[in-house]
C-alpha cells in the first residue's frame, strides 16, 4: 500500500495498516496503545504524529476519526466536521443551520455546528468551529435519521424537521429572514407537506403552526389543501402569537404588524424579509416555463 503523501514511521505504519485492514473509521487511545503493545506515553506520541500528518482527527477526549488512505491528507473538510461533531454519546442529531447547510438550503457560512439532544452535553471546539448543544424537549426530539458522510454515519434531521426547527428557533438558523429562506428553498425542492403537518401535529404547538403557516404563505409555498387544513387545526391550539422577538418586550422598528389570517404579529421589519415574498412560487414558475 502506498503512503507517499503521508510518510510514516514503523510504529505509525503499524497503526495505520491495522486500522485500514480492519476497515475502521474511528479509534481510541486505548486501541492504539494495544496495537503498539506499548505504553500510553508511546501511544500519545504516535497519536500526536498521526494527527500532525493528517491520519487522525480528534473527535473527543481519547477518541479519533481515522482518515483512510483513499481519502487523502485533506479529507477532513466541512462535511467531516459533522462526523467529528457527532462523536458524542446518543441520543443526538445535527440540526438547525448546520443541517440546512448540508442540504443546500442556505448559503450562509457558519462556524457553529448545532447538535440537538434532550440531555445536557458539553460544548467544545473543532478547529475554528464551535459545537453548540441545543437542549430539546422529548416532544420535539424526532424527525432525524442516519446519513453517510464520507463513510461516517451521522444522525441528521430531515428536510421537513430542519425547516420546522429553524422556524421554531430562528436564532439557530441565522435569524427570521434566513429561516424564511430555508423554508422557501426546502419547499421548492423535495419537501413532504404531509410529513411537515404530521410533525406539527406531534409537536402540538399552535404558535409554531401559525409561524410556519404565515411564512409558507409569505413565500407562496405550494401547500396541499389537506396539509393546510391540518396545520390550521394545530394553529387553533393558540389564540395568537408573534414572529420575531416578543412585541411585549420590544417592538421592532418598521415591524410588518398583525396578520389577521394567521393571527400572528410579525415583529420583523420588511428589510429582514427583503426579496423573500413569493420566493417559492417564483422558482416554481421558472420550472414550468
Amino acid at each position: 500500500m502506498e503512503f507517499s503523501k503521508r510518510s510514516l514511521s514503523n510504529q505509525e505504519s503499524k497503526v495505520v495498516l491495522a486500522l485500514t485492514e480492519a476497515g475502521s473509521r474511528q479509534t481510541t487511545r486505548e486501541e492504539i496503545t494495544r496495537l503498539l503493545d506499548g505504553t500510553s506515553k508511546v501511544a500519545d506520541h504516535v497519536i500526536h504524529s498521526l494527527r500532525r500528518k493528517g491520519w487522525l482527527e480528534r473527535a473527543s477526549w481519547g477518541r479519533y476519526l481515522f482518515i483512510p488512505p483513499e481519502q487523502g491528507p485533506d479529507a477532513i473538510g466541512n462535511s467531516n466536521l459533522l462526523a467529528l461533531a457527532s462523536r458524542i454519546p446518543p441520543p443526538y442529531y445535527i440540526g438547525f443551520g448546520t443541517a440546512a447547510s448540508h442540504y443546500g438550503l442556505t448559503t450562509q457560512h457558519r462556524n457553529v455546528i448545532y447538535i440537538v439532544t434532550p440531555k445536557q452535553k458539553r460544548e467544545r471546539m473543532i478547529g475554528d468551529s464551535t459545537v453548540r448543544i441545543v437542549i430539546q424537549a422529548e416532544s420535539k426530539f424526532f424527525g432525524f435519521g442516519p446519513i453517510d458522510v464520507l463513510g461516517y454515519m451521522v444522525m441528521l434531521s430531515n428536510r421537513e424537521k430542519t425547516a420546522i426547527d429553524c422556524v421554531d428557533h430562528p436564532e439557530f438558523a441565522g435569524g427570521v429572514g434566513e429561516a424564511a429562506m430555508i423554508l422557501a428553498t426546502a419547499v421548492r425542492r423535495s419537501f413532504d407537506w404531509s410529513r411537515a403537518a404530521e410533525y406539527l401535529e406531534r409537536i402540538h404547538a399552535g404558535a409554531l403552526a401559525r409561524r410556519v403557516g404565515w411564512l409558507a404563505d409569505y413565500v407562496e409555498a405550494d401547500m396541499p389543501q389537506d396539509a393546510r387544513a391540518r396545520i390550521e387545526a394545530v394553529a387553533t391550539l393558540s389564540r395568537q402569537t408573534w414572529l420575531g422577538p416578543s412585541p411585549k418586550t420590544h417592538e421592532a422598528a418598521g415591524a410588518r404588524g398583525y396578520d389577521e389570517k394567521w393571527r400572528i404579529f410579525i415583529n420583523v421589519p420588511d428589510q429582514e424579509l427583503h426579496g423573500l415574498a413569493g420566493m417559492a412560487r417564483r422558482k416554481q414558475i421558472l420550472r414550468e416555463q
